[in-house]
């Protein structure tokens, strides 16, 4: 339960960062004095990543790793820079692995019951 309310959040997180970058990118949204609000919400991001890769491992074992691997381009994207294609393909990267750790934080364990004694 735990773990689904981690990833979640920091799925939720993630996608928020990315529709502030992707605005700011655009020009749809300008953050003027502001522009710590998507620094913030990396923080964030980050923080939410690692609180439900280690919950996610604690609670589900190895299958649970599926959120590990996104914490290398967390770790990368603050060198990257913010001009051209790097920043937004590093964290675009992210997204495969969210995706992954949904699915396997809100799967169920599927275990079926012996059925020995139920004759």
């Amino acid at each position: 339960m735990i773990a689904r309310a981690l990833t979640s959040y920091a799925a939720a997180a993630y996608l928020a960062n990315c529709a502030l970058g992707i605005g700011v990118a655009t020009g749809r949204i300008r953050t003027g004095r502001a522009h710590w609000l998507h620094h913030a919400l990396y923080v964030n991001t980050a923080a939410a990543t690692v609180a439900a890769t280690a919950s996610l491992v604690a609670g589900r074992g190895a299958r649970g790793a599926v959120l590990a691997p996104a914490l290398v381009p967390l770790a990368v994207i603050p060198y990257a820079g913010t001009r051209g294609p790097r920043h937004p393909a590093i964290a675009a990267s992210i997204a495969p692995f969210m995706a992954a750790a949904l699915a396997v934080a809100w799967r169920s364990d599927g275990r079926r019951r012996s059925r020995k004694g139920a004759r």
